[in-house]
């Protein structure tokens, strides 16, 4: 009994993420509320209150179901001694273009976080999730960065912690421009050759081997 009642408590806290997802990317995160949310899926004000404190929470908790596993694709940059830590970047940055283009969830999230929020009073707690992702994001590419700047023993034509802005400002960029208009360029090619030529430019080169890779080539 108590297994199926955990079930349905599961069942009601996804049905209201889907409601509360739908109804924020119609007609905007402030114009919805959550007597709304709570009629489109089918349950009571108070059911969303057992779930969640408010509509920031609901919010963040519905943009976690997307996020998180593209947080988890920069998670361990610059942390595997053996990977090459500008293919890590060059996959970390592909793999989430990648989501977005290609997951309708996905990018219907991104569109709501991007285009239908407001940072109202209300939503506070979405501005500060928000600017905690993406300052353990810079974090991460900050490192994998470095790493990689020492595999291939060179001085960045940038500060890392510069070059980190640059780099997650073009991909949030090129997310942002085409959920404009998804017509206007392939989000996975045009991005990546945009971070490659990035990444060139802060001096980095994408077809070398170190002497570690060559080593391992020859052991092989």
């Amino acid at each position: 009994m108590a297994r199926r009642t955990k079930e349905e408590a599961l069942h009601t806290r996804s049905r209201l993420l889907d409601a509360a997802e739908q109804l924020f990317h119609a007609q905007g995160v402030s114009r919805t509320s959550l007597q709304d949310i709570a009629a489109a899926a089918g349950t009571t004000r108070g059911a969303i209150y057992w779930h969640f404190k408010d509509k920031a929470d609901l919010f963040n908790a519905m943009m976690e179901r997307v996020t998180l596993p593209m947080e988890d694709t920069i998670r361990h940059l610059g942390e595997d001694p053996l990977a090459d830590p500008v293919e890590d970047i060059r996959g970390s940055v592909r793999t989430a273009l990648s989501m977005v283009r290609d997951d309708l969830q996905v990018r219907r999230v991104f569109d709501i976080a991007i285009h239908q929020v407001e940072y109202v009073d209300e939503l506070k707690a979405v501005k500060e999730r928000h600017l905690e992702c993406r300052n353990d994001c810079l974090v991460k590419l900050e490192r994998g960065l470095v790493r990689a700047a020492e595999r291939q023993r060179l001085r960045l034509a940038l500060a890392p912690a510069i070059a980190v802005h640059g780099l997650h400002g073009l991909v949030d960029g090129l997310i942002q421009n085409w959920l404009l208009d998804a017509d206007a360029f392939d989000l996975v090619a045009s991005g990546t050759s945009a971070v490659d030529v990035y990444l060139r430019g802060l001096g980095f080169d994408l077809e070398v081997k170190t002497s570690a890779d060559r080593a391992d080539v020859v052991a092989e």
